[in-house]
């Protein structure tokens, strides 16, 4: 899937892997994982851990589905992506377990359809959608984003979806709106690590994010329905998750179950947990480290094992500081990091 473009936020050709890992069906893991807030990992002491190894053994059944999306103006596939079984299989989803294999496991069987996401609050025309509503309601596109954590790794991602700002024009906004609530689905049944504390890394759900209305309406903000051509799995929160690039990946929430406008700032899982470490914003910013380690480089996951890609530096916004530091005009951006 080409789309010619020259946009300012186009990844580099030394950013990525070559285009033939699009294809790519590896079987993986021997043993991926770190535990619970997540300090980054160094090559030596883990790198036995984080081994992705070639293997003959029959892999799990994939059951998502064919997806297409029309070529977007804010892509440019000409390049090449983040091995697809790597951004499959290395995930943080603590519902399903704080080790980066946990999720892909204890995910398979996860229900995604039936599955229903209500806007309400601050809103003329609250609405809920259904499993099918995401994909025949709005038109889909294929982006190629930058996924940066704030663990100090990064990933080049071709989601599948649509702006956020189509679902939030469509429930009309009430002028006094100032922010958007978001929130995973809660359901300790199926999400283990909601169950335990042990496997839950301890945070508090259900997983709850938040966004300015301004960052919510930026047109690459984001409701992400697949990737790779094909549906979300469960692991990289299906049915429904949000992607917003420039800012760190505990922002992009997962398997969304509702969409809130209010005038207050909402609560965020992770800014509740550790204020000191996660602010609110998490905008993407080499100036500012986190409290235990640095942010001016990271780790883009390319081919081979997961610590042999090299390290880059880390773009002011990821990279994407032309099309969004205007909303940032005249912050303190160390202060409301």
């Amino acid at each position: 899937m080409l789309i010619k473009n020259t946009n300012k936020w186009d990844l580099r050709e030394s950013d990525i892997t070559p285009e033939s890992v699009y294809h790519q069906r590896r079987d993986i893991l021997k043993k991926l994982g770190i535990a619970a807030v997540g300090l980054p990992l160094s090559t030596n002491a883990h790198a036995g851990l984080f081994d992705f190894i070639s293997s003959t053994e029959e892999q799990a059944v994939d059951h998502r589905r064919q997806l297409s999306g029309k070529p977007s103006s804010l892509s440019n596939s000409t390049l090449s992506l983040t091995p697809e079984d790597k951004v499959l299989h290395y995930n943080n989803f603590y519902e399903f377990g704080t080790d980066k294999s946990s999720p892909a496991i204890r995910a398979e069987k996860f229900i995604t359809d039936p599955w229903k996401v209500t806007i309400d609050g601050m809103v003329n025309k609250p609405f809920s959608l259904d499993y099918d509503d995401l994909f025949n309601q709005f038109t889909l596109e294929e982006r190629i984003y930058r996924l940066r954590c704030v663990e100090a790794w990064s990933m080049n991602i071709p989601w599948i979806g649509f702006s956020l700002r189509d679902i939030i024009k469509k429930a009309d906004p009430q002028q006094r709106a100032k922010y958007v609530a978001f929130e995973t689905l809660y359901d300790p049944k199926q999400m283990p690590g909601q169950a335990s504390s042990r496997l839950g890394g301890g945070i508090e759900y259900p997983y709850v994010e938040g966004l300015r209305i301004d960052e919510a309406m930026h047109p690459l903000t984001m409701i992400s329905v697949g990737l790779y051509g094909k549906t979300l799995a469960p692991q990289n929160g299906a049915p429904l998750r949000l992607v917003v690039p420039w800012k760190y990946g505990f922002k992009s929430i997962k398997s969304i179950v509702r969409i809130h406008l209010t005038d207050q700032q909402p609560p965020t899982t992770w800014n509740r947990l550790a204020a000191s470490e996660y602010g609110f914003y998490a905008n993407v910013n080499p100036n500012v480290d986190h409290p235990r380690w640095s942010q001016a480089s990271e780790r883009f996951i390319g081919q081979g094992n997961v610590f042999s890609s090299r390290r880059q530096p880390t773009q002011m916004f990821n990279g994407y500081a032309e099309e969004v530091a205007s909303l940032y005009q005249g912050m303190d951006l160390k202060r409301n990091y």
